[in-house]
């Protein structure tokens, strides 16, 4: 769905690249992650795929569209939900999704749906000006699933939500990329990445440092370590054992045999430290 070779860019047009030679592909039905810090490249290069800013160098297909000469028909086929909405305050909800709904020529989805499907159901009738922070970004959330894109552009699609509706979106997403939606999430939240990605990319000062699946990440970088919990001398204590060094295998049978054990689990390392050991750098 997402072809990308050699794109750089450059806000001033000089030497000073925001985004540098970055090649990628995003296959069809897959959810993409685009990971990194403020400043690193993410909506750069999120902006040049939907048409927002203009190609400078490289080459990018979307949708099976050349963005270097791009159609109105892309548009049909994707939607983007931004991190900052930018909805119409003096029109009210309904009226947000009516109007938009008005600019494709394929068919839409009715607005009373979405709203209800993200949590404004009773709110069609209030200005957009009078919502909070939260359900602005719900009603741009939702008039980005209004023609039913087949590649849908998340940006931070979680942030400002409370923790419900939070997982509500979420479920929105799974549901949708379950029916075959391509995905393309840009975010700095990598515990929404670990649960959503099928693979992810991290960026850093516009540049791609590895691209892989959160799975094969934690494999590659995490410790391989296990903490157990066991009865001791009637006290709870914990210890932590390689599952790769033999002695440390050893002593973890010898402890299972000897010892009532409480609690025993893997310590598997997080997208975000996998982050900072790849990069150096942390996700402010």
């Amino acid at each position: 769905m997402i072809h990308v070779k050699n794109l750089s860019h450059s806000y001033n047009k000089d030497d000073k690249y925001q985004v540098k030679d970055i090649s990628f592909e995003v296959k069809k039905g897959e959810v993409f992650g685009f990971l990194g810090p403020s400043g690193a490249g993410k909506s750069t290069v999120q902006n040049i795929l939907t048409g927002l800013l203009q190609l400078q160098e490289g080459e990018a297909v979307v949708a099976d569209y050349d963005i270097k000469n791009i159609s109105k028909d892309m548009f049909n086929k994707i939607g983007m939900s931004f991190e900052q909405s930018n909805v119409y305050s003096k029109l009210t909800a309904k009226e947000n999704l009516d109007f938009y709904s008005k600019l494709f020529d394929v068919p839409t989805v009715d607005s009373k749906e979405l709203l209800s499907l993200v949590g404004l159901e009773g709110k069609e009738n209030i200005k957009a000006g009078e919502f909070s922070k939260g359900m602005k970004h719900r009603l741009t959330f939702a008039r980005s699933m209004i023609n039913n894109p087949e590649l849908w552009f998340l940006d931070e699609p979680t942030t400002g939500l409370d923790p419900a509706i939070a997982a509500d979106i979420k479920d929105i997403i799974k549901r949708k990329n379950a029916k075959g939606v391509t995905i393309f999430l840009t975010t700095h939240n990598m515990f929404i990445a670990d649960e959503l990605c099928d693979r992810v990319a991290f960026i850093v000062d516009g540049e791609i440092k590895l691209i892989d699946s959160p799975e094969n990440l934690k494999l590659q970088y995490g410790e391989k370590l296990v903490e157990v919990n066991y009865i001791e001398d009637n006290e709870v204590k914990a210890e932590t054992f390689s599952t790769i060094l033999p002695e440390d295998k050893k002593a973890l049978q010898t402890l299972i045999e000897k010892h009532n054990i409480q609690t025993m689990h893997t310590k598997e390392a997080t997208l975000e430290e996998i982050f900072i050991k790849v990069t150096g750098r942390g996700l402010v």
